[in-house]
């Protein structure tokens, strides 16, 4: 091969592989940028937000009747009739159960008698201290048979108020054989039936029970704990707890709300020292009868305050043990993580007392590979921090 063929080819690989070279640097140039672009997170941000928040607190209550009246006998005897239907409304004075009154007639008959024997000695000892008093007083009879015919109708007197108050017993104790309802409202099922004997009160089992349920009482405990710190918050030990134009929400066991607020008409008098809790009582209008006693409530109301208080988004906050913080987001668009200390949750929000100020940027890092210091491209989403309703 001629030398000058020869440079030609040299000239002509060298070229080859230069050209290569370019092309390759290149192409690694355009890969960094790529991977460089790809290495820029896309993060969601917030804004901290500011605002006056109501905390509410839920309590498990149980319901009862605005007046829930056991039904007893006051006296014994056997049941002879019912005129009630079980699990309907009655009206207050209505006869609800007869018990056999036959011993009782036999006593008022007996009391009669004797009310009648009384009067008649009272009849006859004034007969004879009628004769005695002039007879005495022309010395025909002494003093001494005077004072004993004074006292014989006095004695004659007090056994006839005797006889009277004996009938007036027996007549009464034969009301109380016809049971009436003390109240309207809803009575419940019979503990007993006819042909039952039954004793006196507080010897048994209740005949009944009536439930006036116009309204409804609720009632729950709160912790002693709570208790000092609702109290130290009315600065008064003697003022209520919690003032009836504060309302109480109830929730029934499907979870909805019921129509109707309430408010706190009871605080018990004392700690319960065997639960170390203090017993709280509602009441609810029940117009249309729908809260029966015996169901089992939540009860929220209101048991705090913050005044602008510093919030922010629950997804905002990463938790690592008893360490929380927030990634803050600079002009530059690089975030640097925050250690905060949050307060209470309000619904899906935090409260933060320190770490973070009103119009700080935090990114909502999520699973993103994000580390401090490092640029992110942020996207502003919009986040309505006055709706901090507790679910």
């Amino acid at each position: 091969m001629e030398p000058t063929k020869a440079m030609n080819m040299k000239i002509g690989l060298w070229s080859c592989l230069a050209l290569s070279a370019c092309f390759i640097s290149v192409q690694s140039c355009k890969e960094k940028k790529a991977d460089a672009a790809a290495l820029v997170p896309e993060v969601n941000v917030v804004e901290v937000g500011k605002k006056t928040v109501p905390f509410y607190t839920e309590y498990v209550g149980e319901t009862f009747g605005k007046e829930d009246i056991q039904i007893q006998s006051r006296i014994e005897g056997w049941i002879t009739s019912i005129h009630f239907k079980e699990g309907e409304l009655v009206q207050k004075g209505q006869l609800l159960y007869t018990i056999d009154d036959l011993p009782i007639k036999n006593k008022i008959d007996q009391a009669e008698a004797n009310l009648a024997q009384a009067n008649t000695g009272k009849v006859r000892n004034k007969a004879e201290l009628d004769r005695v008093e002039p007879l005495t007083q022309m010395h025909a009879l002494s003093q001494r048979d005077l004072d004993a015919a004074k006292a014989n109708y006095q004695a004659s007197l007090s056994q006839v108020d005797a006889a009277a108050a004996a009938l007036r017993n027996a007549k009464i104790e034969l009301s109380y054989a016809s049971i009436t309802a003390p109240i309207t409202g809803i009575i419940g099922t019979s503990k007993y039936w006819v042909g039952d004997f039954i004793g006196k009160i507080n010897t048994g089992t209740p005949l009944n029970v009536i439930s006036s349920v116009n309204s409804i009482r609720a009632r729950f405990s709160i912790s002693e704990d709570e208790y000092l710190k609702f109290a130290k918050m009315k600065g008064n030990s003697n003022a209520k707890l919690f003032d009836e134009n504060v309302p109480i929400e109830m929730i029934l066991s499907d979870g909805t709300k019921y129509n109707q607020l309430g408010y706190i008409n009871l605080t018990n008098r004392q700690i319960d020292p065997a639960t170390g809790s203090l017993l709280l009582q509602a009441i609810f209008d029940n117009p249309q009868g729908l809260i029966k006693p015996g169901q089992y409530v939540k009860l929220k109301l209101k048991t705090d305050e913050f005044k602008d208080a510093l919030l922010v988004p629950q997804q905002s906050i990463i938790q690592f043990q008893n360490l929380f913080q927030v990634f803050v987001l600079n002009d530059s668009n690089k975030v640097n993580p925050v250690v905060v200390k949050p307060g209470k949750r309000i619904g899906s929000n935090w409260i933060i007392n320190e770490g973070v100020k009103v119009g700080d940027k935090l990114a909502i890092i999520g699973n993103a590979a994000v580390k401090p210091s490092m640029p992110v491209k942020p996207t502003m989403i919009p986040w309505n921090y006055d709706s901090t309703s507790q679910q």
